[in-house]
């Protein structure tokens, strides 16, 4: 259950060797799990990745710390943990680092929940045409319809429903509960958790004589290779092409993604987030929880939204976006809320007065 310093190094060097990481403090410490500087207790490791909390590590009582090279420099006299580990990414280090003790850690709590069964559930249902591929397991009362394919070393949870013509990449993991609507496309070594809806009909509806006439959603959703999406989301098919997720793009719990949107690589997506149909998102874009972005429009690569804001426009520059009203006390907001109501009114009236000016 626990590691010496010198293994949860080498278990991350194969994985990570562009850390660079090195002990200077007691390579033969052993620790059992990460915990936070200021609740670290012997035998956690903690890490330090913003370097105004310097003062925690003075005071931590972790037996070893991740630090990079300038806070140890600056701070070695004042750091009392006796094992100390230099990177020059410790918060990417501790990531990698987790995985491995976690991984380690549930191994020896959990042989038999956590072993892979390489076993088909005798209660699970499969078509006949479906292709299930070597070492994957398939649990309790899970279906699969006609022409899916699930490749190799993939794990289908108890009670998920598999489509008509699906695809499962190989060592996609999902988990119980999960429903992948027919034709959809997931690619490899993804991670879908449980309550999640892939392929659900898009949000199509034209009005007709004071009704709602429905269009049919022919596209697929289509994902890529190392996409992570959290519990309880909704992934639209397309409208008439298709609903894209790139590569290594990670979603939270709770976000809906409608009809033909088109998300690029490597996005990370925070909880109750919504993105309208047919809108484009770029590369490497991070979303704060409950923002949102409306339909038909284009958000580049390498933006940054914060919490709560919702994109009205396209935005065509990288760069930090925020759009939530500064929250104040209710009479305050109140009084606010009626000039802005006039802010237009306001407007025009400055205006006319600088015609004025000018006239005069």
């Amino acid at each position: 259950m626990e590691m010496t310093l010198t293994q949860l190094l080498s278990a991350v060097a194969l994985i990570a060797p562009d850390l660079d990481a090195k002990i200077v403090r007691d390579s033969g410490l052993t620790v059992g799990q990460f915990s936070s500087l200021e609740q670290a207790t012997s035998g956690d490791i903690a890490f330090l990745a913003n370097p105004k909390y310097v003062s925690q590590v003075q005071q931590t009582k972790a037996t070893a710390v991740v630090l990079n090279e300038a806070v140890w420099l600056n701070h070695l006299d004042t750091c009392n943990a006796p094992g100390v580990i230099l990177t020059n990414n410790p918060y990417a280090f501790f990531a990698f680092a987790s995985q491995a003790l976690v991984a380690t850690k549930q191994q020896e709590l959990y042989p038999h929940a956590l072993q892979h069964s390489l076993a088909i559930h005798p209660s699970a249902v499969i078509h006949a045409t479906a292709k299930i591929g070597a070492r994957a397991s398939i649990g309790p009362f899970t279906v699969i319809e006609a022409e899916a394919t699930i490749e190799d070393d993939c794990q289908i949870g108890a009670h998920c429903t598999i489509g008509a013509g699906v695809s499962i990449g190989k060592g996609t993991q999902l988990y119980s509960s999960t429903t992948v609507y027919y034709g959809s496309q997931i690619g490899s070594n993804c991670i879908i958790h449980s309550g999640t809806v892939i392929g659900s009909d898009g949000f199509g509806f034209a009005p007709y004589q004071k009704r709602w006439i429905k269009i049919p959603q022919t596209g697929i959703v289509r994902i890529g290779d190392d996409v992570e999406i959290g519990s309880n989301c909704a992934i639209d098919r397309g409208a008439l092409g298709d609903t894209v997720i790139g590569r290594g793009t990670k979603l939270d719990n709770l976000i809906q993604i409608a009809h033909n949107v088109l998300i690029g690589e490597d996005c990370a997506f925070a909880a109750n987030i919504a993105i309208a149909g047919s809108a484009i998102v770029g590369n490497r874009v991070q979303m704060g929880g409950k923002a949102g972005v409306l339909g038909h429009l284009s958000v580049c690569d390498d933006v940054i939204i914060s919490s709560c804001t919702l994109v009205t426009k396209t935005i065509s520059k990288p760069g930090f976006y925020t759009g939530v009203y500064p929250i104040q006390e209710n009479a305050e907001w109140e009084k606010n809320a009626v000039s802005l109501k006039r802010l237009n009114t306001l407007r025009e009236q400055v205006k006319a007065l600088e015609k004025q000016i000018k006239l005069g």
